[in-house]
């Protein structure tokens, strides 16, 4: 048994990064869209934006995607992040001083919900577009 799992191990790649093309692809949009229309702008006009870049690059995405919450077989509320792009990266977009804990937080959250693994924040308030790229960690 233990040779088994062992030989399983050995097949998985730890150093492999989630959906890293995919993530590449979209903050290269997001970069697009910064340097096209400047920073600062409210966030539905970049999430517009980003939408309006997505689909010149051929990506397919939903806007405003409802996601369920449910407890006890019933359900209690919508999460509804700004965009998930090839069903599989929900991005929310920012017009922040400072990705917090809390931007951070919602992103888990809406990953959970969603069972999605990747998550990506665009944050267009600087001159410089700041992102982070978040995973789920389903293994705790």
């Amino acid at each position: 048994m233990a040779g088994d799992a062992w030989g399983v191990l050995e097949e998985f790649d730890m150093t492999e990064i989630l959906e890293k093309e995919l993530v590449y692809k979209i903050v290269g949009c997001a970069l697009t869209v910064h340097n096209g229309i400047g920073h600062g702008l409210r966030e539905k006009t970049y999430e517009r934006a980003l939408c309006v870049e997505l689909r010149c690059q051929g990506m397919n995405y939903t806007q405003q995607a409802s996601y369920p919450v449910i407890y006890r077989d019933e359900k209690v509320d919508d999460y509804i992040p700004d965009l998930v792009v090839e069903n599989r990266v929900i991005v929310d977009t920012k017009t922040v001083e400072k990705i917090i804990d809390e931007h951070r937080g919602r992103i888990l959250n809406y990953l959970r919900i969603s069972k999605l693994k990747v998550g990506l924040i665009l944050n267009f308030k600087h001159p410089r577009l700041e992102w982070e790229r978040l995973v789920l960690d389903t293994a705790r």
